[in-house]
């Protein structure tokens, strides 16, 4: 679809992944092949399920997957059908089931639930949102995501924003999560607005957390100081939650 293509932007080239970093593919329920990164962390906190943004591929946050593995997060990175190596066409249904396979791949491989986080950037937090509605996780964390693709095509389009319809419905779905949530948001977000991840923060239930990351844009937010600590203090904040025996 041409909307598809406003929505889109992958890049098809993937270097070998870092020293310590594994390739692993992985098959969606619908036979497409995709690629991924796999950083192992030793001793772990949690695993994370990475979904990116809409540009590039797993290729453009390689440092951030070791820095996360470095505080003891092992990453899952995926790349969407059509991005990197994978095969196929992104599209919406597309991006919710190569989700769908990263976690269950992760799964077959001994992956306890209670140690899994969703866990996704811009386009990436909706996919993620979208995940924990489906899948049993520890919590979701998610960094400068929007509240629906709507929102943000309106700052940007303005009327035409109605062509994106009712497309990556984060507002919605945040609701409906029953695990912790983490919202991290450059509060010099250029292209989605600060004011989208506090909305976006306020509609997600209890326990929940909020990182202001102080200067930071939409895509160097992972620089921002504390950031990435932040996301591993909630995952064993998270962990913990999950482990413990429900009254």
């Amino acid at each position: 679809m041409l909307l598809d293509q406003l929505i889109f932007f992958p890049d098809a080239f993937v270097p070998p992944p870092p020293d310590g970093v594994e390739e692993r593919w992985i098959t969606a329920e619908d036979g497409v092949r995709l690629h991924a990164w796999y950083a192992a962390a030793r001793p772990e906190i949690a695993t994370l399920i990475w979904s990116h943004g809409n540009g590039g591929n797993i290729a453009g946050r390689g440092e951030v997957l070791l820095a996360l593995r470095d505080r003891g997060l092992s990453v899952l990175a995926y790349d969407y059908r059509g991005y990197g190596r994978s095969e196929g066409r992104p599209s919406e249904a597309g991006c919710y089931r190569d989700a769908r396979a990263a976690y269950d791949d992760t799964r077959a491989r001994g992956v306890d639930p209670a140690s899994l986080l969703c866990f996704g950037e811009s386009l990436g937090g909706a996919v993620s949102i979208h995940l924990a509605c489906e899948r049993p996780c520890a919590g979701v964390a998610v960094v400068a995501t929007f509240t629906t693709l709507n929102d943000v095509a309106r700052v940007h389009y303005g009327a035409l924003a109605a062509l994106a319809g009712s497309r990556f419905d984060s507002l919605t779905r945040v609701r409906l999560l029953r695990v912790p949530v983490l919202v991290a948001h450059g509060d010099a977000d250029e292209l989605v607005p600060f004011a989208l991840g506090e909305t976006l923060y306020a509609a997600a239930p209890e326990p929940k957390r909020f990182f202001r990351a102080s200067g930071a844009h939409h895509n160097d937010v992972f620089g921002a100081p504390g950031l990435l600590d932040a996301v591993a203090e909630f995952a064993r904040f998270a962990v913990d939650q999950s482990l413990r025996p429900r009254s």
